[in-house]
């Protein structure tokens, strides 16, 4: 009742404003790629996939260089873009519906929601009470058709269902409902949803539209399509040999006595850590390497992707209508994953490499929640390329998109997210420490759940089996290799203590031991 007296306000106000403001309201296009590591695209540093389209939007609108998703996994991120909240408040804190617990884990996991709540007020039902169309092309994963995108603001949903994944891969036949269109029997999966998001674009209305063009690419399954496929194979054999290792091993800060560089760097050369997945000694392998072609093409397919929806804006003179917001919704898959013992093809099993960050997907390290944001704004007069160091994160992107489409705040909705789009004008705006909570283990490495805070330059990771910390000066180390947790006990104590205020400010539910 609460939030259907809400949405009945929200429109009336959108009635009143539509008198007031007789200017045509932008147009919002939130192109999220599941997987994208930060250095997965040129503009952030890859030489080996080919982003051209990403990179010109990069130098019409604004690079963020320290943007984070809200967790190292999918769900959580989605759920705080949508709400503006963040997952520990949400208490939607795993991928749904998460990894089972094993007998051998020291503590039980905190217990968490099953779907996103239909009292939340989405970023969609927010658009949607103020006149927009609304769709999702693409991945949902925020729970089964009674949580679904039509309960949560979206007119239109293509494919049915929730799941991670795609069902029956990239290639066609797929296993998912609503991806038919004539005459387009044989389209990799990445192509298909674009066009039914160009059929959305190109519908006849005199409404402004949102659409989430939330991409299954470039998740696993590993597929790339095969004329790109084979433009990498033969880009990878004239490329110049590599010479640092493929994999370097990491293993769990939160043992007692963790291992060191050294240390692992002995133990991957041993015949016990020849193979991959899960390994003795709570280690895993983490690829150091952009040299998977079928991933590449992965890439390139979403690039091509983001160009055609540019090209047929182009066409439809709705380039300096529309707002482009291109985000990915955790790191990079440089880790793998699987159980003890797998032995499937390497390329199967990890995606690409974050270097110079750390970790990957999964992981509280900077290779698993830093990631790309590219925001376009027309007719603001930004200067075009700029770039911003500025600390943001998923739930900001709701309250800046209000902001940014003239729409009014909702601050009882987006309680933490705060609205950039100040900075998106160049100006300067004050920075403020973001927060994760990742109380699970994950399935993308061994590490124990935890935490985490960034606070101006330093970051400091919680560990939830023995209550290790570890902190970083981002600046300085951007690859967390030199922990300052003894150099600097002071600035580890205050920010330990600011991160149990947050998770006690919002609600976060905490795990047990055993």
């Amino acid at each position: 009742m609460k939030k259907s007296l809400l949405l009945i306000s929200l429109y009336f106000s959108w009635i009143l404003t539509s008198f007031a403001n007789s200017t045509h309201q932008p147009n919002v296009i939130l192109f999220l790629v599941d997987d994208m590591g930060w250095t997965d695209i040129g503009v952030y540093g890859s030489d080996f996939y080919e982003t051209p389209n990403i990179d010109a939007l990069a130098e019409k609108g604004v690079r963020f260089t320290d943007a984070y998703a809200a967790s190292h996994v999918c769900s959580p991120t989605r759920a705080s873009l949508l709400t503006g909240k963040s997952p520990a408040r949400l208490q939607l804190t795993e991928w749904l519906p998460g990894r089972p617990a094993m007998d051998n884990e020291a503590i039980i996991t905190a217990p968490k929601v099953a779907a996103l709540s239909l009292d939340e007020i989405t970023i969609a039902e927010a658009f949607k009470a103020n006149g927009y169309r609304t769709a999702i092309v693409g991945k949902w994963h925020l729970g089964n058709d009674e949580f679904g995108p039509a309960k949560q603001g979206f007119d239109f949903q293509a494919p049915k269902g929730s799941g991670c994944c795609p069902r029956g891969g990239y290639h066609p036949p797929y296993g998912m409902d609503g991806l038919t269109i004539e005459g387009k029997n044989d389209e990799y999966l990445t192509d298909r949803l674009t066009a039914l998001a160009i059929n959305f674009i190109d519908e006849p209305s005199e409404k402004p539209y949102f659409l989430f063009m939330s991409h299954f690419a470039v998740h696993d399954p590993i597929q790339g399509r095969a004329d790109l496929v084979a433009k990498y194979r033969k880009k990878l054999s004239l490329a110049l040999p590599e010479t640092a290792p493929a994999f370097i091993l990491e293993g769990n800060p939160d043992d007692l006595t963790p291992m060191t560089r050294n240390q692992l760097d002995a133990l991957i050369k041993e015949p016990t850590h020849a193979g991959h997945g899960y390994l003795g000694e709570r280690t895993v392998k983490i690829k150091q390497h952009q040299d998977n072609i079928e991933f590449a093409a992965m890439v390139e397919s979403v690039d091509q992707s983001l160009g055609r929806i540019l090209k047929i804006l182009e066409e439809n003179q709705d380039t300096e209508k529309t707002i482009i917001v291109f985000y990915s919704d955790n790191g990079g898959m440089s880790n793998g994953k699987g159980k003890k013992g797998y032995d499937l093809p390497i390329d199967t099993m990890y995606a690409t490499s974050n270097v110079p960050l750390r970790g990957g997907k999964g992981w509280l390290y900077e290779g698993g929640i830093r990631v790309p944001l590219i925001i376009y704004w027309p007719k603001i007069g930004l200067q075009q390329g700029r770039v911003s160091n500025l600390p943001v994160s998923s739930a900001d992107l709701y309250p800046t998109l209000l902001e940014m489409t003239g729409l009014s705040a909702l601050p009882n909705q987006h309680l933490d997210g705060t609205s950039v789009a100040n900075a998106l004008k160049g100006e300067t705006v004050e920075t403020r420490s973001l927060f994760w909570h990742f109380p699970h283990y994950s399935n993308h490495g061994q590490q124990s759940p935890g935490g985490a805070i960034r606070s101006g330059s330093y970051k400091l990771l919680e560990y939830f089996e023995n209550g290790s910390t570890q902190l970083f000066n981002l600046v300085d180390d951007p690859g967390e290799q030199i922990d300052l947790v003894e150099r600097e006990p002071k600035k580890a104590k205050s920010l330990l203590a600011e991160l149990h205020a947050w998770r006690k400010r919002v609600g976060a539910a905490m795990p047990i031991r055993r």
